[in-house]
């Protein structure tokens, strides 16, 4: 009994063995990853049409000028509206097919100054279509057009003479 038991502790310890080497010597195995990535277009906005209030004299008692991003014009106060064109400005956005975007528009009154004096207008109550806000606009295509539209403060003759006004503004488009 005695020298079965060696034997099978003999064939047990060289089977350990032999499954030993034949693992330390299995080859080994491959396996194929892949890989993404994907180039979309850059996030562009542009000015198509600048906001443009068009001609007016501002009367005896001055007034406003509403311009809505539909390019309508409504007048308050004495302002008379001249002949000649006015529009809402417009902005081209384009990027990525149906990216979402935000609309940011001036949160305080922009100056228009007097192209040769120090005499100013204001320009506030700012507008868009579509509306500003968290993810108003969508890059359908890929594109959008933007129209903006505000509210020009005119004061007397006096304090807006004759002549041209100019001065910029700051509208964001974030990408969400």
């Amino acid at each position: 009994m005695t020298r079965l038991i060696k034997i099978l502790f003999i064939l047990t310890g060289l089977l350990l063995v032999t499954f030993g080497e034949i693992s330390a010597q299995s080859p080994p195995v491959s396996a194929t990853g892949h890989i993404f990535a994907e180039i979309i277009p850059i996030y562009t906005a542009s000015e198509m049409s600048q906001l443009n209030f068009g001609r007016f004299s501002p009367g005896i008692q001055g007034g406003e000028i509403i311009l809505s991003p539909g390019s309508t014009v409504s007048v308050l106060g004495s302002v008379y509206q001249g002949i000649g064109s006015h529009n809402a400005a417009s902005f081209s956005v384009s990027g990525d097919v149906d990216a979402t975007f935000s609309i940011t528009l001036p949160s305080a009154p922009v100056v228009l100054t007097h192209s040769s004096d120090a005499k100013t207008m204001i320009v506030d109550d700012w507008v868009s279509i579509p509306s500003k806000g968290v993810g108003t606009g969508v890059l359908q295509n890929g594109f959008q057009v933007v129209y903006v539209g505000a509210t020009l403060k005119v004061g007397t003759l006096n304090d807006n003479p004759v002549g041209v006004y100019l001065g910029n503004y700051i509208i964001t488009f974030d990408f969400n």
